[in-house]
């Protein structure tokens, strides 16, 4: 038996499955029921549909004395978290909005943010945190596709907000202005502020908990890079297994203290916000990432834990001496968005952060892999060598029922062997309902009965995964395949080297060659033909990038590089 037949879903029993007679067992496929099951039925005491409200509920009856949320002078308990959530579904409901709205965000990692995250479906509404760095026109189609009611808006982002409304073609939704003052960002005076509007909300209002797991509780919109952005649609379940699964994976325990780093737009913030609550832990919010930002709130408010993409960690081992700040405590960090160059490893590790990369998409709502240690096996080997293990996507977390890669074409397992290339493909409770009103993306999508994530990697003999590229990655030249993540890994060790990307340059003789976009540490130097010189050292020849640019890199606002725009610039060159 391969594998693969292990997991593969046996298509008779979904889709014609054999029913039986026996008392109390009308309709139900025979495989894990009693001979009588009369009486046994689901009932609300003994069936609840799951959902991560159910976690703030409990830290305001549990915790309600413990710290929640800060930002700045902005500090809540969890009695006073609860109640300002409460306020909000209120609040929202006397504003009209019914079970099943949309309600759209363009706020940072603020406190209204992350209350947003629980007040917002405690009403029965459906959450949809916008990319604040997104331009007015995708701004507009997602308010339309996702046809948004109501829309807190960060005052910064006010203007871009008008002019996304502006275009839209359909109602417009009602704004509510949330300023910062603490980052000296003031309300404009044009539209109801998110405190007044707290204010109109009842301490007392009860919750409208979900009648279904399946039930919707956010809206979020891929990224778009290569059209209209596609609108994922999550559900109660998944989103309460992620907030069970990643306390396992990370071996957290009781009262943690964690950074909003990666951005709540993005995957809801990988669904920590909902998390937080079950453990007692404290969220630290964050409006702008920067060195100093980190190393403050490690040091005055003992973040122990946060996630983000490779390039977090690279401003961590770049930043100024008077950024940084001293800390006894090792903070574990999740990174994700990128394969972690093994140099960018090797040199953050010693500064007390220790570091697992995990992997996931939008449709799933956020990381489903992780590059689980196991010190037995890899403590004793050399830095290098474990800063190679360490880059590896890893195996599924608890909460997914089967990560693989297998063959796109046939749908079947590739070897183990640490060079067979296929697609990483995904099945569990953390994916996706599906693309928002396109029936025939989501179709797609889950083909096979599993996620096509779009994704090149290998598989090792011990059931690792390590990507090799996105698919549009991959770089043909010469009719050989060229992983731009191994190219980009070499660059990245060199000393003068802060971030790269690589990309498919057109050629007239190979097809396609390797194109190297580089930003250089300050007071760094290095030209093209010393880099191309230490790449040859370490890759093939056909490898080696033919051509390096030196610019800063296009950036998304989770740090991702934006390789779309690079190639773009390389068919030019």
């Amino acid at each position: 038996m391969s594998d693969i037949s292990l997991f593969k879903p046996h298509l008779s029993l979904l889709i014609y499955p054999k029913t039986d007679t026996i008392a109390g067992n009308q309709g139900r496929v025979l495989m894990g029921w009693m001979a009588d099951e009369t009486g046994l039925d689901k009932c609300a005491a003994n069936h609840v549909p799951l959902t991560p409200l159910s976690h703030l509920r409990r830290a305001a009856q549990v915790f309600p004395d413990q710290l929640a949320v800060v930002y700045g002078p902005h500090r809540k308990t969890y009695g006073e978290y609860h109640r300002r959530c409460t306020q909000l579904a209120s609040a929202l409901v006397k504003l009209g909005i019914q079970p099943g709205d949309v309600v759209a965000t363009l706020i940072p990692n603020l406190p209204a943010q992350a209350e947003a995250h629980f007040g917002v479906p405690a009403c029965g509404a459906v959450l949809n945190t916008i990319n604040t760095r997104l331009e007015a026109e995708t701004v507009s189609y997602i308010f339309d596709h996702g046809g948004a009611r109501v829309l807190l808006v960060d005052s910064q982002f006010l203007p871009m907000a008008a002019l996304a409304i502006e275009q839209m073609e359909g109602p417009a939704p009602i704004v509510i202005e949330v300023p910062d003052d603490f980052a000296g960002v003031h309300a404009s005076g044009h539209h109801m502020t998110y405190d007044a509007l707290l204010e109109t909300g009842d301490a007392n209002f009860n919750w409208l908990m979900p009648q279904d797991e399946w039930e919707s509780i956010s809206l979020n919109y891929t990224s778009g890079t290569t059209g209209r952005p596609k609108g994922v649609v999550c559900h109660h379940r998944g989103a309460y297994l992620m907030t069970m699964g990643t306390p396992v994976s990370w071996q957290m325990t009781l009262r943690p203290t964690f950074m909003a780093i990666v951005p709540l737009f993005h995957c809801n913030g990988w669904n920590h916000t909902w998390m937080m609550p079950m453990l007692a832990g404290t969220l630290v919010c964050c409006r702008d990432v920067t060195a100093k930002a980190i190393y403050d709130a490690i040091a005055d408010e003992g973040v122990t834990h946060f996630g983000g993409a490779p390039i977090v960690l690279n401003t961590l081992v770049n930043a100024k001496e008077t950024d940084r700040r001293g800390f006894d405590h090792i903070v574990q960090v999740f990174t994700a968005g990128a394969p972690p160059p093994a140099a960018t490893l090797r040199a953050v590790e010693p500064l007390g952060f220790n570091v697992t990369q995990v992997y996931g998409l939008t449709e799933t709502y956020g990381y489903v892999t992780e590059c689980m240690w196991q010190g037995d096996r890899w403590d004793d080997l050399p830095q290098d060598d474990r800063a190679a293990i360490k880059a590896r996507t890893g195996v599924l977390m608890p909460m997914m029922e089967d990560i693989t890669v297998l063959d796109p074409e046939t749908m079947q397992q590739v070897p183990k062997d640490s060079k067979t290339q296929g697609e990483i493909m995904i099945r569990g409770n953390s994916v996706m309902k599906g693309y928002l009103k396109n029936p025939k993306a989501t179709a797609e999508a889950f083909a096979g009965g599993y996620f096509h994530s779009g994704d090149i990697a290998v598989q090792h003999p011990d059931s690792y995964i390590q990507i090799s590229d996105r698919a549009k990655d991959i770089i043909i030249s010469g009719g050989e395949n060229i992983s731009s993540v191994e190219v980009e890994g070499v660059l990245m060790g060199h000393p003068a080297v802060m971030l790269c990307a690589v990309v498919a340059k057109p050629d007239d003789k190979w097809g396609e060659v390797p194109c190297a976009f580089v930003e250089l540490k300050d007071g760094a130097a290095a030209d093209e033909a010393t880099l191309i010189a230490y790449a040859r050292t370490k890759l093939a020849g056909f490898k080696t990038p033919k051509k390096v640019v030196f610019q800063e890199l296009p950036k998304t606002s989770t740090g991702k590089i934006q390789k779309f725009e690079l190639r773009a610039v390389a068919k030019t060159l």
